[in-house]
């Protein structure tokens, strides 16, 4: 069997497949030879598999040898929606779907992509003029997303070029971060080039400031956890500054992700935008009420730490300052004293100023009680009660209530398979990632598991013309992933 070695580029170094073994350099590698595919790590000839058929791909597509591979895996958000943004901590776990790009670095300054997947065309630019179009999220964008956020990072300009073919698996527009992942795998591709050193950490942030070239204004959540994830644990993500705290999930559980087949795009819709800018409004007149300076606050969690009370108090403080009735852009700028030239320039974002009402209220209540249950979630794994699974699958029903009833993020399909999973014999299922399309994740006991998935995949998936897109049909028992890697021809 062919081996790879796969290796972090970076301070730390995650546990790796096989025996760990410094290199010269510092790095830690490790071989992955046969030692590697025994026990728990049997997928791991799935991902040789993968890398040998890119290798053929590419060499059939560059004519040359792809020098490097990088792996960059999606995730699942267990529980903690749409509060990154707003500088909370969320509860993720990396899933064992991924992108991979093999990759051969050349002497011109040509930057040429191209797609396992014949629906995503062939690209090719300067790297020395990357140019990113937000009107327009095609694939490619991602991957320039990355690479020019390490590129501003260092300041470099007269960058070589490169080779790329990307190869990913994670079901697109499905909630599981198939878009961060390209955009991280880049990053950690454009790094490995360089010959330049991060941090998981430092290179979590550049990837998600970096996405944001395409029009996401996103939190911090998908990078993160692409990053820092190791094998056998979820992680409570906490931002400013970023940190992972490991998570040790119930063993007498899985977690399931079910595609619900409806797909939404965070950077072709203006859903996701808006309600980040809902939820900085809602900030500043909270803001406002309690006579803190509010233009100088842009997220929920700012207004929590400056006046240094509970989440449940800020839960109380919401009910007294914003009304349950949709504001206008007109009644905004009364409350705050501004004009509405001053809110559409200064607060807005360019693809929200024509926004005509922004429901402040509704999004605040969500924001600070799912706060709050991402910290009784975690409570509740530590202390691991004989009762683990009901309370966090509770936990997780009353998430996906707020997600539909109280941010909206949901849609018809979406809550249908929610009360499917339920209705299977899951404790607790919601919706995951954006939401508005995409996968819900169940907490399930591990003995109903195999039922569990022959009545959600009768229920869901063979009573509808869902049975017409078995390529996107995905129900599948998901466990922690590793984080990002660097494979190396051995």
């Amino acid at each position: 069997m062919e081996q790879f070695l796969a290796s972090w580029v970076g301070e730390q170094s995650p546990p790796l497949l096989g025996t760990l073994e410094p290199s010269h350099s510092g790095e830690s590698k490790v071989s992955l030879g046969p030692e590697a595919f025994r026990g728990e790590k049997a997928d791991m000839p799935v991902l040789c598999d993968r890398l040998l058929k890119l290798k053929e791909m590419f060499n059939s597509k560059f004519g040359s040898i792809p020098k490097f591979y990088v792996r960059a895996p999606g995730r699942v958000n267990i529980i903690g929606e749409h509060i990154d943004y707003c500088g909370y901590s969320v509860l993720p776990m990396a899933v064992e779907q991924d992108m991979l790009i093999a990759v051969e670095p050349v002497k011109t300054h040509i930057l040429q992509l191209a797609n396992t997947n014949p629906l995503y065309p062939d690209f090719s630019t300067s790297a020395n003029n990357i140019q990113i179009d937000k009107t327009k999220p095609f694939w490619h964008n991602y991957f320039l997303c990355g690479f020019k956020g390490i590129q501003e990072h260092f300041g470099l300009s007269n960058l070589t070029g490169m080779n790329c073919l990307v190869d990913g698996n994670i079901p697109p527009s499905s909630g599981l971060s198939s878009s961060s992942a390209l955009v991280c795998c880049a990053g950690l591709v454009t790094l490995t080039v360089l010959g330049m050193n991060l941090s998981k950490v430092e290179l979590a942030e550049i990837c998600a400031k970096s996405e944001r070239y395409i029009g996401t204004e996103g939190g911090g959540m998908d990078q993160s956890i692409s990053f820092l994830a190791e094998e056998g644990t979820a992680k409570l993500i906490e931002f400013s500054p970023l940190r992972a705290t490991d998570v040790k999930l119930p063993s007498g559980a899985v977690f399931v992700i079910a595609n619900s087949c409806v797909e939404m795009n965070k950077a072709a819709t203006s859903h996701f935008n808006t309600r980040v800018m809902e939820c900085r409004l809602a900030a500043k007149l909270l803001a406002k009420y309690k006579s803190l300076q509010w233009d100088k606050v842009l997220r929920l969690e700012e207004v929590q730490t400056e006046l240094g009370i509970s989440l449940e108090e800020m839960l109380l403080v919401t009910e007294d300052a914003l009304h349950s009735e949709p504001y206008s852009p007109e009644e905004i700028c009364r409350c705050l004293g501004i004009s509405l030239e001053e809110l559409r320039t200064q607060i807005l974002s360019p693809n929200t100023q024509d926004v005509l009402i922004f429901k402040l209220y509704q999004r605040a209540k969500h924001v600070y009680s799912e706060a709050a249950r991402v910290l009784q979630f975690k409570k509740i794994c530590e202390e691991a009660p004989d009762n683990i699974v009901q309370l966090l699958g509770e936990l997780m029903n009353q998430s996906h209530r707020s997600c539909r009833d109280m941010y909206e993020c949901s849609c018809p399909e979406l809550d249908q398979l929610v009360d499917i999973c339920r209705k299977s014999g899951a404790p607790g299922s919601r919706l995951t990632g954006a939401g508005w399309g995409g996968c819900t994740v169940s907490i399930v006991p591990a003995d109903k598991l195999p039922s569990f998935l022959a009545n959600v995949q009768e229920a869901y998936y063979q009573r509808s013309d869902r049975s017409l897109a078995p390529e996107k049909q995905s129900l599948f028992a998901t466990k922690p992933g590793g984080g990002a890697l660097v494979f190396l021809e051995a």
